[in-house]
């Protein structure tokens, strides 16, 4: 769809099918295109809801042969070290160098999605999970039709200057549901609660689903997904 590759499930025809509303999520750095599809058969979001998981264009050569995918580029040593020197506000005041590729790709996809499936916006969540929940936080703040929600599983606060501007705008219109571990060794929690503070500040209504986990999507985030999914979607 558009730029990106999109794996489609539910729906009419199992396959993304039908006239139904709509769920997307963006996988996290590192995972492969599928990784969230499994979602889509453990999450209770009712009946014709169709499930749409686009693939991060950036390839990745991981260690031992692995690979992945990923929305923009960054050095996860670096990263482990900013969070094991706690220095969080780094990682906020951050604007990562492909995030606007990736954010031009994501859009491009979700117009092939509305042009192409009939999708419309209102009855759209969007979403992610780490990388691809934060990806999803800043094609939300800055759209100019608001999504019927917004999810963030493990997501934090990048960009704090650009997304706090952007908020003011778009915040009174955003429903979202976030969730986060108190152990996520990965992404702090700590910047999980200043992205749902800005958020908050700036109107949105945010249902916070807090866990004692790590970087992780638990059984109780995927119980309020489904939840604010089925509300949310009618």
């Amino acid at each position: 769809m558009g730029p990106l590759r999109v794996r489609a499930v539910g729906g009419a025809d199992r396959r993304g099918g039908g006239d139904g509303p709509a769920i997307m999520l963006c996988h996290g750095f590192g995972a492969p295109g599928d990784d969230l599809v499994p979602l889509a058969r453990v999450v209770d979001v009712g009946v014709g809801v169709r499930w749409f998981f686009p693939e991060a264009p950036i390839a990745l050569d991981l260690r031992f042969g692995a690979a992945g995918r990923a929305w923009w580029n960054f050095d996860m040593a670096r990263l482990e070290e900013t969070f094991a020197r706690e220095r969080q506000r780094d990682l906020a005041n951050a604007t990562p160098v492909g995030l606007a590729a990736a954010r031009a790709a994501l859009e491009g996809c979700l117009a092939a999605l509305e042009r192409e499936r009939g999708v419309r916006r209102d009855r759209l969540i969007l979403g992610g999970f780490s990388q691809g929940g934060m990806l999803a936080t800043e094609v939300a703040l800055h759209a100019d039709e608001p999504f019927a929600g917004l999810a963030v599983l493990s997501g934090a606060l990048l960009s704090e200057d650009r997304w706090r501007e952007a908020a003011a705008r778009s915040g009174p219109s955003i429903d979202a549901m976030m969730s986060h571990g108190r152990s996520d060794p990965l992404l702090p929690f700590a910047g999980a609660e200043e992205l749902r503070a800005l958020l908050e500040q700036a109107g949105a209504r945010v249902e916070w689903v807090a866990h004692n986990g790590q970087h992780e999507i638990p059984m109780v985030a995927m119980e309020r997904l489904g939840a604010f999914a089925r509300r949310r979607l009618g």
